[in-house]
């Protein structure tokens, strides 16, 4: 059943089930998860379930879609206010802070969605690596903007740079998950701007008085 055939209410309950099972399964795993434990958790029944999922397959969807909007939502907002510098590690300060926050736990819910389903589910994965792509288009848009702001040189692999910078949230975001140290995601997402400022446009030289 899709959201735009629901009523109202109808909408909100499956909301409401849906995020419910984002947490769940962000705390136990999709295989740690039943269809018992999120109807115990929303106080559902079997047949709503059904009605609004269809099945766990359907339900684990409506998860990475969720997860991917919610995390996509506030990264597009965040990466849409960097025009230099300073903006890149305003973005960093927020991502860390959101981190400490959750006591640097649970990671990346679409990185975490992505090493359980990637493998198991070709449908999943497809979903998946499109919120990556998403993920990818924010961070290039900044990057872009930042060049046209004549701070990352013209010659500069846009491409290779973005695809450097999401491996370092994601790489981060796992060391800090483990760890319980947010520090771990700084000191990741700041190499990552070291990276970037090697590829920033140098000053010229000055010619030299005669």
């Amino acid at each position: 059943m899709t959201a735009s055939s629901m009523t109202e209410q109808g909408r909100a309950t499956r909301g409401r089930i849906v995020a419910a099972a984002a947490a769940l399964i962000g705390e136990h795993g999709v295989s740690g998860t039943s269809l018992d434990d999120i109807r115990a958790a929303t106080n559902s029944s079997k047949s709503q379930l059904y009605h609004y999922f269809g099945d766990k397959h359907g339900l684990v969807q409506a998860v990475i879609d969720h997860q991917s909007a919610v995390v996509l939502g506030a990264q597009a907002e965040a990466l849409d206010a960097v025009r230099d510098w300073r903006d890149l590690e305003r973005w960093v300060d927020s991502m860390v802070a959101v981190v400490e926050q959750q006591g640097a736990r649970g990671g990346c819910p679409i990185g975490t969605l992505a090493a359980a389903l990637a493998d198991t589910d070709e449908s999943f994965r497809t979903a998946l690596n499109d919120a990556f792509e998403s993920w990818r288009a924010a961070i290039g848009g900044a990057l872009a903007r930042m060049r046209q702001n004549d701070l990352l040189a013209a010659d500069a692999d846009l491409e290779t740079l973005t695809t450097t910078t999401l491996a370092a949230i994601q790489g981060g975001l796992l060391l800090a998950k483990t760890s319980r140290d947010s520090a771990q995601l700084r000191a990741a997402l700041e190499g990552a701007i070291a990276q970037l400022r090697a590829h920033g446009v140098r000053d010229k030289p000055r010619p030299r008085r005669r």
